[in-house]
């Protein structure tokens, strides 16, 4: 089945890949993988999880999730804790050390963005702007699929 994508599509996946190849670049250089940030950011969003949910958002397999929290677990970013819920259930949350890693991952990256966007004119700037609350509605769109 052949897939129809129009030129306009074709633009904004280009228009959305380069973006996301700089927007990697200004990511901090540290041993925190995309992966293991984007766990721990999870994980500070919407609280606790049990492995088995953090695995299929984050896009690895169930063998790579448990490697990837035994390691943050052993580098003090989360712990796992008995479910109060259900005492049989270990759920994996952020510790105060991972959650101020997020917090350092996400201002050192916006102050390079900042910098970044501070060349473009000012009607670029505001374009950006303006896109953002659709930028956050898709994002919203893609998690509830």
């Amino acid at each position: 089945m052949a897939i129809d994508i129009t030129s306009d599509d074709a633009r904004i996946a280009a228009g959305f890949e380069r973006f996301y190849e700089a927007f990697r670049r200004l990511t901090p250089r540290q041993e925190l993988s995309l992966t293991a940030a984007s766990t721990l950011r999870r994980l500070e969003r919407s609280g606790p999880h049990r492995l088995s949910e953090l695995f299929g958002p984050e896009g690895v397999t169930q063998p790579a999730m448990t490697q990837l929290v035994t390691r943050l677990e052993k580098e003090g970013l989360v712990r796992r804790a008995a479910d109060p819920a259900d005492r049989r259930v270990v759920l994996v949350e952020p510790t105060a050390a991972g959650l101020d890693l997020v917090a350092q991952r996400e201002a050192e990256r916006a102050e390079a963005l900042r910098d970044l966007v501070a060349v473009l004119d000012p009607a670029d700037r505001e374009a950006i702007d303006a896109a953002l609350p659709a930028l956050h509605r898709l994002v919203e769109k893609h998690r509830e699929s």
